[in-house]
């Protein structure tokens, strides 16, 4: 797979290493493009690379924004952009997913996130990694409506991924798609994670349908954190975890990496 060479390194000061912010950007379908954000300690190899889907209409356009500086994000920006230098250590990688360039800049609707397309898509991005990274394990995470790509595709690409983590799992259907309303999880036959805020309080995103599922995956309940400065769809609120980003991170971390993990956090 030919890679189109877009390059931008920035230096960032992580929590225990010096983060390395390189967009990528790979060709995928006949004239289709994908772009994504790979943050890593370029001194060590990961053991862990998480490829991170974010909510919306997962639109980051890392083109556009890298197209003449670093590219920065303000402080609403979505969960899993705003935790990738907390991520990211010396045994964990985060690559955070653009939309594909026939997707921007609208992005994703729900029915392309669970479609062929996107696996297709995602799949040119796995070969890109496996070169960067040989013999290193894969996780999916998603957050928000970011779930729907990664539930979908963990079905799909079974063990050519070792697990998903999804946060804010959207499971009811609202105006902007079916989400994961008719989705069998039974389908997801790689190891789960389920994360979620007790209190969150956007609608297509209750805390009862996720409590649900905990019968089959692994569940870490969150309580509290910081005054909402958002709605409660957006990140700075229960549905971002607002105020519990370190604990939450720890815990998706040891989850990935076999150790013992929080189940409740707050």
């Amino acid at each position: 797979m030919r890679r189109i060479l877009l390059t931008l390194m920035v230096w960032a000061a992580a929590s225990t290493c010096a983060a390395a912010e390189e967009v990528v950007t790979v060709q995928t379908r006949t004239g289709v493009t994908l772009a994504y954000l790979l943050v890593h300690d370029p001194s060590t190899s990961p053991r862990v690379v998480v490829i991170s889907f974010v909510g919306g209409e997962g639109a980051v356009n890392l083109v556009k924004r890298s197209a003449d500086h670093p590219p920065s994000f303000g402080p609403a920006a979505n969960f899993l952009v705003r935790i990738r230098n907390q991520m990211t250590d010396a045994d964990t990688a985060d690559a955070i997913v653009d939309s594909p360039s026939d997707k921007l800049p609208q992005g994703m609707t729900d029915d392309f996130r669970l479609g062929a397309d996107h696996l297709a898509d995602i799949r040119a991005l796995l070969a890109d990694l496996g070169r960067r990274f040989p013999n290193t394990k894969i996780y999916l995470m998603g957050h928000s409506r970011g779930t729907v790509s990664a539930a979908a595709l963990a079905a799909k690409l079974g063990p050519e991924v070792q697990g998903v983590i999804l946060a804010s799992t959207i499971t009811k259907q609202d105006k902007q798609g079916r989400a994961l309303s008719t989705f069998d999880f039974k389908t997801i036959k790689i190891p789960v994670l389920l994360v979620h805020h007790r209190e969150d309080g956007c609608t297509p995103n209750p805390y009862y349908n996720v409590e649900r599922l905990s019968k089959s995956f692994a569940l870490i309940s969150v309580r509290g954190g910081d005054p909402p400065q958002s709605g409660p769809c957006d990140s700075q609120s229960p549905h971002g975890y607002f105020g519990r980003d370190a604990a939450v991170v720890q815990a998706i971390k040891n989850w990935m990496l076999g150790r013992d993990f929080a189940r409740e956090i707050g």
